[in-house]
């Protein structure tokens, strides 16, 4: 199925929530209300993205494994899964072992369609997945408020630097989010 505007929720996963992890995303919990509101509005048209680690990391994977080898778990590990307040709503999921998930969810949209972005963490996966859709002609949309950063201070320029590609990337409130969804 493709659809002509679909909602990405970028990788809110155990290992992004979880205070222990080292990539934990500080205000994961603000996020998770709203992309539960975004899930249930765009219902069938909602995916789930999760990042997993390669089998064999390869290239400047490599080096980056080297930093952090408690990731190298497979994909059915549970630091990978979608965290148990959205797991109801993440009922399609696509994995990838890569920042961008633009590959992935490509799939899932019709081209030239518009892909509305949320999720863990601004400032890498969100921004990554932003760019390569809107490169590959996606009208891409983040809503602000469903997005967390490492910090405050990065979630922001991210936010920003995304906003620059204006008006191939469009930075958004909750409520104009909840807006695009089909049926709206």
């Amino acid at each position: 199925m493709s659809a002509a505007t679909l909602l990405a929720a970028i990788d809110m996963q155990n290992v992004f929530a979880d205070v222990d992890s080292p990539w934990r995303t500080p205000r994961f919990p603000d996020v998770v209300g709203p992309i539960r509101q975004l899930a249930a509005a765009f219902g069938q048209h909602a995916v789930f993205t999760r990042f997993v680690a390669p089998a064999e990391p390869a290239g400047s994977w490599r080096p980056y494994y080297e930093l952090w080898p408690f990731a190298l778990q497979p994909a059915d590990a549970p630091l990978w899964d979608v965290v148990d307040e959205l797991a109801d709503l993440a009922g399609r999921t696509v994995s990838a072992p890569t920042f961008s998930k633009w590959r992935q969810l490509s799939a899932e949209l019709a081209p030239g369609g518009r892909l509305v972005l949320c999720g863990v963490s601004t400032d890498c996966c969100v921004l990554s997945t932003a760019l390569e859709a809107a490169d590959a002609g996606a009208e891409v949309v983040v809503v602000e408020e469903a997005c967390a950063g490492l910090d405050d201070n990065t979630h922001a320029k991210a936010l920003e630097i995304m906003d620059l590609y204006a008006p191939l990337v469009r930075v958004v409130d909750l409520a104009e989010g909840l807006a695009l969804a089909p049926g709206s």
